[in-house]
């Protein structure tokens, strides 16, 4: 009882200053995700701690922060499960899935290169202490990978440019992309993980492909038949409801026990429910909202919390601008190559390059994660989230840039609408 007027007091910090970052980002044009990540920022010792160091380190003294541990950890859950439910290839897929898969795979492999390539360059001033090179460099290989397909869809629909040939591609590709990220990121995390020797790490990832393989092979299609018979409009009871977050989270604690993160197993449950947008459009207002708006603030402060102004002494600012060359250059560069190699011209492989540089709350996760196993410290941690808020606000610039069309490309096209109406009009031309 004594730690619930502080937790109170948290909670107003958190979300209050959440707000006053989103509607401000919001109106300079970007998503208000980037106003929250700011806003933890603030909260954490570079700001807040620098202006009022004895008002930090009363409101967010670690002995004060298991609650919030608590609720950060159901928020990130609650929202890797809707980014699972909602990652879908769209409906006419098979009309550019070459370009698509082009698109996501150099998207992932250039920069997992690149961040090979600057390992060695970071690993002995920055790496943890015991932590060997091809662990740390397998981890920052998969953080530079990462899209943040949400935020990604968010830019597109803020834009009008979901349904365009651009907004097809970006999210076919970061669909694609994602998946090939997250396994690979699995992938690391169960090595770094299995201290123990190849045994455990062969049992972490038998397990998973195991949990996998039930997901979507047997517990989807009982989902599927039980949505059908008790939910025919999508719309599940509470009876109902309890069962999916009862399923989410033991998946969640499946994937905990298998030594990688719960949000795997969110993630996992929340790819194998039964495509059903109403389904989809439910979960979205009885959980989406919550998660965003209360509980993923929280992971954004704690995340705060970790950040140290030192990462910007002696050679961090060198390492800071390296770290965003290799993530900008491998993101956007990647993906334009595999659009070119689909056919689609520059402009549009640009602005779908733009795109996929959106890294958002995504890489938040994933570098957490990484801080979390101890692969990295808060040196790095701060370099690697300083990259992922400025890499997503320049997402929208670089688009509008790239996707508005050159003054020929607006002749061609006004002219094509001509010949258009001309050939609604009389049929025979």
């Amino acid at each position: 009882m004594n730690h619930v007027p502080i937790l109170l007091l948290q909670l107003l910090a958190i979300l209050g200053a959440a707000r006053i970052f989103a509607v401000l980002l919001r109106r300079l044009g970007q998503p208000p995700v980037i106003g929250e990540m700011l806003a933890g920022i603030a909260l954490g010792p570079i700001v807040f701690g620098a202006l009022a160091p004895q008002a930090q380190a009363f409101l967010f003294a670690s002995a004060n922060l298991g609650a919030l541990n608590g609720l950060s950890e159901i928020g990130l859950i609650l929202f890797m499960f809707i980014v699972g439910a909602e990652l879908r290839l769209p409906g006419d897929v098979r009309r550019h899935l070459g370009a698509a898969g082009a698109t996501g795979l150099f998207s992932v492999l250039l920069p997992f290169a690149l961040g090979l390539a600057i390992s060695p360059a970071l690993h002995e001033r920055f790496a943890p202490a015991g932590i060997d090179f091809w662990s740390f460099a397998f981890f920052m290989a998969a953080s530079m990978s990462i899209t943040a397909f949400p935020v990604m869809a968010r830019i597109l629909r803020d834009n009008g440019m979901t349904a365009t040939p651009v907004g097809r591609l970006s999210l076919t590709a970061a669909a694609l992309a994602d998946a090939l990220a997250w396994i690979a990121l699995a992938f690391v995390v169960a090595l770094i993980s299995s201290k123990a020797g190849w045994s455990a790490f062969a049992i972490t990832i038998g397990g998973c492909i195991g949990l996998s393989v039930f997901l979507f092979f047997a517990l989807r299609p009982w989902l599927a038949r039980l949505l059908a018979r008790h939910a025919p409009d999508g719309r599940p009871q509470a009876g109902l409801f309890a069962l999916i977050l009862i399923l989410l989270f033991a998946t969640s604690a499946a994937t905990s026990a298998l030594g990688l993160h719960a949000v795997f197993g969110a993630f996992l449950f929340g790819a194998a429910l039964p495509r059903d947008d109403r389904l989809l459009e439910c979960l979205g207002e009885r959980i989406e909202h919550v998660a965003l708006v209360a509980l993923v603030p929280v992971f954004f402060a704690l995340a705060g919390l970790n950040t140290t102004a030192d990462a910007f002494a002696g050679a961090g600012f060198g390492a800071l601008a390296l770290i965003l060359v290799v993530a900008v250059f491998g993101k956007v560069l990647g993906a334009v190559a595999g659009a070119r190699v689909g056919g689609y011209g520059w402009r549009d492989s640009f602005a779908v390059g733009s795109l996929m540089n959106a890294r958002g709350l995504m890489e938040l996760i994933v570098i957490k994660i990484g801080f979390d196993i101890g692969v990295i410290g808060r040196e790095m941690f701060t370099m690697l989230m300083v990259m992922a808020v400025l890499t997503t606000l320049m997402t929208t610039p670089l688009l509008i840039a790239f996707a508005r069309p050159a003054p020929r490309d607006r002749l061609a096209r006004d002219a094509g609408r001509t010949e258009g109406t001309r050939d609604e009009r009389n049929p025979a031309t």
